[in-house]
């Protein structure tokens, strides 16, 4: 299934297979079968030249005749599969088993019925395609084309880290404090200091509304008790957003509590006052669209009387007009601009000079209006094309001028970069219109979604996750996906649409009949009008189970297209590793659970040796045998062992797995962290440990590119994990932990405490809190904190 190209891609081997020997098949129906491959595979080739022309610009009779061909492969799709379900039974859905399917055909086309009725298919799918090609030559299709650029397999640097902190964002520090200082500056009344206050951030689309906000947030978080981040969206379920706030507000108590699913309106609204009536809060209301919404939400929004502070975003000066204060986001300056355009383009914060780049790059720039989206969206685009192509994208775009050309603009260097992707990028970016907005994908489910609707092309020797990967990171690169980085695992996890693309590209799935919306509230769900049905899997790619299963498992060596797997075991035959590590050998991700009384040492044994012949990237297990027999394979990147060890096994060393990146895995003693230090590679590490030991952390040159740490108490000494950025620790009050080696972290960004009070003194825990935020206040960084209590009710309040 392609957007461009319609169903051509599976009817075209479909054809294929139909004209051998073993079928019978009559020569003029063989002819005939002939004939239309070869205007279909030319057709085909004409789809995807006409794809890449934006559509506005093809003649209309051009796109008419696109429209119909596609039409048309798909009416011969259905046609051949109506008549392989009649006489086989089953839908033909993957061209590796065309042979054994084909086999269980050819019996069958020997009957005269059979033969009969594909020759009357093939018949009628003829007609239609003579009729549909007389025209093309009428049309000139074949004189319309563009040039693609090439496809790249890793997401740019240059663009991460335009996402990567707030302080590197560029022209956000002069607004942020401008909102901070309207936000605090009180004066000396007491009576002013504790009211509400609300401020709204307003603009047009791609200023960069929320991007500020959560900048706002993230500053001013540490100075209240309660605090969320919310989105509400053009088409809001208003009750999803107060569930929201109260999952944000208090996890632990909303997490699982099943009563939420049952309350109204009124019930959750009252619900959210309850908790911040007598608190002082930080709240941001996100994307708000309608007055409607906003009121709904405003009532859940008690004045506490402790100076809290409510930040709201829009692009309705209306709702803008229901807060105490406004900010009116301004476009970036135009240096502002340069050195985001060219900090995109060169990487870093390099300023390049003018003479050194094409004057249209100037032109373009200048095009742009200071929006950071139509900024940085244009110089994805231009960085993917040779200097001298540059011009041609300033004179394909057509820019206009005038009010509010801005955004017209924005809308403009989106479209062009739409039609500017290879037809197989486009099929992906328009599945992305299924997603709710504000969505966070998850890029694991994504990819595997675009592998099973048939949107991902097979290439030889690489697995159809990693060509999935692959177009995942080219619309990263290409700014039409924006990059969700998992704050633990130093990983990108997903993506979120903008918005404005979000727009686009519901627009153009529509026009291009791939998507349309159904109901009332416009959810994106694929059309059963017209729009077709690409949810057939082919072979099973990948396998989740997360039910504890119980039962013979001999069944899973039959899988031999299978590339990830997770399971939840509760028992399985001596043969199950057996059969998963000699029949599927293209797994990459092996993720299994085992029942705390199942053991399955010496099938783990059995696997391990096995694993060499394996390419697997990802091993999680939560089983404990005797690990020492284990051979890990080489190219292993991520390694999850959910055990206890009386020893480290001394295959987890940097010669034997030197390639690993993500490590979680308990830990004993400080020699474990020395032998750890040493993988050149690693950027995450979790560890956990029975007791409450504070081991010592050298700068010695040991975990070269740590990037995310959890769980175990450390104290850092000077030049300890010099590439460090998040760090995440669960202390006990009672233990008296020293927070000041954190200031020795000089990469540092973000600090997440969950703090034990049982058993602590109400002072005891105020003072812990106090040392921990002295720390951060004076870090060089200025990290965020995160801070959470637990177990805060049972304050001894006197002695013990």
């Amino acid at each position: 299934m392609n957007v461009a190209t319609g169903a051509l891609g599976s009817l075209l081997p479909m054809l294929g297979e139909l004209l051998k020997e073993e079928f019978n098949l009559q020569t003029g129906v063989k002819k005939d079968i002939e004939s239309i491959q070869r205007e279909l595979g030319s057709m085909d080739v004409a789809l995807r030249k006409v794809a890449e022309v934006p559509r506005d610009q093809l003649d209309e009779q051009v796109r008419h005749w696109a429209d119909e061909v596609r039409e048309l492969s798909y009416d011969a799709d259905d046609m051949v599969d109506a008549f392989l379900v009649r006489v086989v039974g089953h839908r033909l859905t993957e061209h590796s088993c065309f042979k054994r399917l084909m086999e269980k055909m050819a019996s069958l086309f020997k009957k005269a019925k059979a033969r009969r009725q594909i020759a009357t298919a093939i018949r009628d799918i003829k007609a239609q395609v003579l009729d549909v090609a007389a025209r093309r030559d009428k049309y000139r299709v074949d004189s319309v084309g563009a040039n693609l650029p090439a496809p790249t397999s890793t997401v740019d640097p240059r663009l991460l880290s335009l996402y990567k902190g707030k302080k590197e964002i560029v022209g956000i520090q002069e607004p942020v404090d401008n909102i901070i200082k309207r936000l605090t500056d009180d004066g000396d009344e007491e009576v002013s200091r504790n009211q509400l206050k609300i401020l709204s951030i307003f603009g047009p689309g791609g200023l960069g509304k929320t991007t500020l906000a959560k900048a706002v947030y993230d500053r001013l978080q540490r100075q209240f008790v309660l605090g969320c981040f919310v989105s509400v969206g053009r088409n809001p379920d208003v009750k999803k957003v107060l569930k929201d706030i109260l999952l944000q507000l208090d996890k632990e108590k909303y997490t699982n509590n099943y009563n939420l699913v049952t309350f109204d309106e009124r019930q959750l609204i009252d619900e959210v006052r309850g908790l911040l009536e007598s608190m002082r809060y930080l709240v941001v209301i996100d994307d708000i669209w309608d007055i409607a919404s906003w009121e709904i939400i405003r009532r859940a929004l008690v004045d506490s009387n402790h100076g809290s502070k409510i930040i709201t975003t829009t692009r309705i000066f209306e709702v803008a007009t229901k807060a105490s204060d406004i900010h009116k986001l301004e476009p970036l300056s135009h240096d502002n601009s340069k050195e985001l355009f060219y900090r995109r383009l060169l990487g870093g914060n390099e300023k390049c000079p003018a003479d050194k780049l094409p004057e249209v790059s100037e032109k373009l720039l200048q095009k742009c209006g200071g929006v950071p989206l139509a900024i940085i969206t244009i110089a994805s685009l231009l960085a993917s094309k040779p200097r001298h192509d540059w011009p041609k994208v300033y004179n394909s775009i057509g820019f206009g001028s005038g009010e509010n050309e801005d955004v017209r603009n924005t809308r403009k260097i989106l479209m062009f970069s739409y039609y500017d992707l290879p037809s197989y990028l486009k099929t992906c970016l328009l599945h992305l219109c299924t997603f709710p907005e504000d969505h966070l994908i998850k890029k694991r489910n994504l990819l595997w979604k675009w592998v099973a609707e048939g949107f991902v092309r097979e290439e030889s020797g690489i697995g159809l996750f990693e060509i999935g990967e692959r177009y995942f990171n080219e619309l990263i690169n290409r700014s039409m996906i924006q990059p969700v980085q998992n704050p633990e695992l130093g990983i990108i996890k997903g993506c979120r649409v903008h918005d404005m693309v979000l727009d686009m590209i519901c627009s153009m799935s529509k026009e291009e009949n791939f998507v349309n919306m159904l109901d009332s509230h416009e959810q994106h769900t694929i059309s059963q009008r017209k729009a077709r049905s690409v949810g057939l899997l082919r072979q099973l790619k990948c396998l989740r189970v997360y039910a504890l299963v119980f039962g013979v498992w001999d069944w899973i060596g039959n899988l031999t297209s299978l590339q990830e797997l997770r399971c939840y075991i509760g028992n399985a035959s001596p043969n199950f590793l057996k059969e998963l590590a000699g029949k599927i050998t293209q797994l990459r991700v092996l993720k299994i659970h085992v029942a705390p009384f199942y053991m399955m040492t010496d099938e783990l044994k059995v696997l391990s040796r096995k694993f060499k012949r394996l390419k697997l990237q990802s091993i999680v297990f939560d089983e404990e045998p005797d690990w020492e027999g284990f051979i890990p394979p080489r190219k292993l990147i991520e390694l999850t062992l959910v055990v206890g060890f009386c020893r480290l096994p001394t295959w987890i060393n940097s010669s034997l797995i030197p390639n690993l990146r993500h490590l979680c895995v308990k830990t004993l003693d400080s020699q474990h962290l020395e032998i750890l230090g040493l993988f050149p590679e690693l950027l995450t590490l979790r560890l956990w440990s029975s007791d409450t030991i504070c081991f010592e952390v050298m700068g010695n040159g040991t975990f070269p590119k740590l990037m995310y740490f959890t769980n175990v108490i450390l104290r850092f000494l000077q030049g300890a994990m010099p590439s460090l950025q998040s760090i995440q620790l669960e202390v006990r009050v009672t233990d008296n932990f020293d927070f000041s080696s954190l200031r020795n972290l000089t990469c540092l960004e973000e600090v997440t405490v969950e703090m034990n009070c049982l058993g602590a003194l109400k002072s005891e825990v105020e003072e812990a809190k106090a040392a921990l935020r002295h720390t951060i206040y004076n870090h060089p960084n200025s990290p965020t904190l995160h801070l959470e209590t637990t177990f805060d009710t049972g304050f001894w309040h006197g002695k013990r």
